[in-house]
């Protein structure tokens, strides 16, 4: 990993750092948001060398980061929102989405549709990883409570 990775991580942490102030997140549970959006663009990179495809990537990294906010909504009693906020902001396809309208308004419509379906599969990549684990931890939870009687 060279010095552009290490810069990529570091200012992935602080990203998500800006974002959990801006989403006026406090506390410990601050730190724990933030290092989320560190750990979510470490991981992100470092699966670049095993898995080409981005969108397996970002699908790996949104279970992952998931479970870890599910984790620490636990621990520190907080919505996993939370966490999910702040860890997922490095990897918003914005790069991705931006290329597709320059493409659309720059009247490149084959370019525009090439684009627009890779940004769409990164966008639904993230969206299921969260939506897999979430599912799996209300599942979990409902299982583990008492019936009603």
């Amino acid at each position: 990993m060279g010095k552009a990775e290490i810069l990529q991580i570091v200012t992935g942490f602080l990203g998500s750092l800006s974002f959990g102030i801006l989403f006026n997140i406090r506390g410990v549970r601050l730190f724990w948001a933030a290092l989320a959006g560190f750990f979510s663009w470490s991981l992100f990179l470092i699966l670049a060398f095993w898995i080409p495809s981005e969108p397996v990537r970002y699908f790996i990294v949104a279970v992952t980061v998931s479970i870890y906010a599910e984790i620490m909504a636990r621990v520190l009693k907080t919505p996993t929102t939370t966490f999910h906020m702040t860890a997922l902001i490095p990897l918003i396809p914005g790069g991705s989405l931006y290329y597709t309208m320059a493409s659309l308004f720059g009247g490149n419509l084959s370019n525009f549709l090439e684009k627009a379906v890779y940004t769409l599969e990164l966008s639904v990549s993230l969206a299921l990883g969260i939506v897999l684990v979430t599912a799996v931890a209300h599942t979990i939870t409902r299982l583990r409570k008492p019936a009603a009687k």
